[in-house]
């Protein structure tokens, strides 16, 4: 049994989500330790609290947002900076719980303090990340404004840490890698038992996701779809007509997505892949100021499995020529690559000494229609 160090970036839950993934297959041979911020250290302590994995609490790195809902990128630069002003501290704090625990090996989802100490203490450390795409992809398919901020914030990647023992990209999309990093193991979304053990139905509502941005006139838009609709990251409430608003629930989250016709929500890269592995279509709205998920979004309209649209162009004619071609975007979804686990773990377990049998490749679930 090797013990392992697992530290998660970003103040949502999409990073908690995928680390959760690995850490359910690994705790089975090995000594966890996680580390992580905000949001992902809430839901990684709710899931592993009481249990032989450990979860320690992190600093983060809040995003900053307009009145208009529009991520403000100098506010949010400026906590940027100050997080690496206070970096030396955090590291030396880091490089005592790693000269206390002695681990084997360091994982790292995006977050830079731990490898950073970990490279110090010469330990080996490993990076899956989604972010490190924007690093290793050619990505001359883009749109030239969104090239120009792919190049930016691959130089960020590079102040994030260098030197990994091996470096893990998670998508639901893969383009092309540049020369000099065919070294890379590209691998699908990192998906969590729920969803792969999730019974994919067609039914007739619809699931939204969103966090923050929700305009009275995205809420009509959606209502004039016709459909019952299930939405979440708006906090639980009563809602009008078919609208139904619902708390953060991973169960019945799962269990509407694997139920609905399709899924309307922000270009996260982990929902979309989990949404596009049941067979769901989807309609994203990228985060104003998240070039990211613009990026996200350019590579989902580009495989046809979705449609994409900007959050203040939202109207009920959007919604209405979506669920027109669904059809078309759900013969375009190509489930075999979207799962992305066991791919991800052999990467991990070439590095950990001492590695335990491999589980046996997820199976896709079974797909159903409703009556």
């Amino acid at each position: 049994m090797a013990k392992l160090f697992y530290s998660v970036s970003g103040e949502g839950r999409g990073h908690a989500t995928r680390a959760a993934t690995m850490i359910e297959e690994l705790r089975r041979d090995h000594e966890i330790v996680v580390y992580a911020p905000d949001l992902g250290y809430e839901l990684l302590r709710r899931i592993y609290g009481g249990s032989e994995v450990e979860v320690r609490q992190v600093p983060g790195i809040p995003h900053v947002y307009t009145r208009r809902n529009r991520m403000a990128p100098m506010r949010t630069g400026w906590n940027i900076l100050k997080s690496f002003m206070r970096s030396p501290i955090t590291v030396r704090c880091f490089q005592k719980h790693i000269e206390r625990d002695a681990p084997d090996l360091v994982i790292t989802d995006f977050e830079p303090v731990l490898p950073r100490a970990a490279k110090r203490c010469g330990v080996p450390f490993v990076s899956l990340t989604h972010q490190h795409f924007l690093k290793v992809s050619d990505l001359s398919a883009l749109p030239a404004g969104l090239r120009r901020h792919a190049w930016l914030c691959s130089k960020l990647v590079d102040l994030c840490y260098q030197g990994q023992a091996d470096t893990i990209v998670s998508s639901f999309y893969f383009p092309p890698l540049k020369p000099g990093w065919r070294d890379v193991t590209q691998v699908g979304v990192l998906l969590r038992p729920e969803i792969l053990n999730a019974r994919p139905e067609v039914g007739d509502h619809l699931v939204v996701y969103l966090r923050r941005f929700a305009s009275p006139e995205v809420m009509r838009a959606i209502e004039a779809s016709g459909r019952d609709v299930h939405i979440y990251g708006l906090g639980a409430r009563p809602g009008p007509g078919r609208l139904k608003f619902h708390a953060v629930d991973p169960d019945r989250f799962v269990e509407h997505l694997a139920t609905c016709e399709a899924l309307v929500s922000t270009a996260g890269n982990q929902l979309v892949g989990e949404a596009l592995y049941l067979g769901k279509p989807v309609l994203a709205f990228p985060e104003p100021g998240q070039k990211e998920q613009y990026i996200n979004g350019h590579y989902l309209q580009a495989s046809g499995a979705g449609s994409v649209c900007e959050m203040d162009q939202v109207m009920p004619a959007t919604i209405l020529n979506f669920l027109k071609s669904w059809e078309t975007f759900r013969s375009k979804i190509d489930r075999g690559r979207l799962c992305g686990n066991q791919a991800a773990l052999g990467a991990i377990r070439r590095n950990i000494p001492q590695v335990g049998a491999a589980p046996a490749l997820a199976v896709p679930p079974r797909e159903r229609v409703a009556a």
